[in-house]
């Protein structure tokens, strides 16, 4: 299925995966946040763990590079979405955590953004019941629309949430400036 009920178990594989990338980038200014949907609790999603490396001087993405490197992942470039670097696990390095916990990693500069999408988004579901429905209900018809095809799911998402997910940034936005 492609996308399964809130799982508190997505906080501990998150925390695990966390605590592997903190070996891996020691020395260096980062911090490292669980976003996506598996970020924010009672909110259904596909059952990967999606992580914000965010780093603060630009000369440090070569370092975090090299040591992510070094620790079985593989920079694929932006793929099309400005400041927001993506790594892969490559297939020769093993690690019991690494490899075990599906997660999608990215790296963003902190005034990257993409990176504030990723925080407003999760941080107004976090808190917006209302919200967090409606998203989860368009999440399963568009689950059932692509018929567990996760290709053509990736692709209806893009079309069909992604101005939900605008909306309730700019709402974000806005109340921010309230404060």
């Amino acid at each position: 299925m492609i996308i399964v009920k809130y799982n508190t178990e997505w906080v501990n594989h998150f925390e695990q995966i966390k605590e592997k990338l903190s070996k891996a980038l020691v020395g260096i200014d980062v911090n490292i946040e669980h976003v996506g949907s598996t970020s924010v609790p009672q909110l259904a999603a596909k059952p990967i763990i999606d992580i914000d490396i965010i780093y603060y001087q630009v000369a440090d993405f070569e370092y975090i590079k090299i040591n992510l490197e070094s620790f079985g992942y593989y920079h694929n470039g932006n793929q099309g979405i400005e400041g927001r670097e993506v790594f892969k696990r490559n297939s020769v390095q093993d690690d019991e955590v690494l490899h075990k916990i599906p997660h999608h990693l990215y790296v963003c500069k902190n005034d990257s953004e993409e990176l504030h999408r990723h925080i407003l988004s999760r941080d107004y579901l976090r808190k917006n019941e209302i919200a967090r429905e409606f998203y989860e209900n368009l999440k399963y018809q568009i689950a059932e629309e692509a018929n567990q095809d996760r290709k053509l799911y990736a692709e209806l998402k893009q079309l069909k949430a992604n101005s939900f997910i605008n909306y309730i940034i700019e709402l974000a936005r806005s109340e921010h400036l309230k404060l």
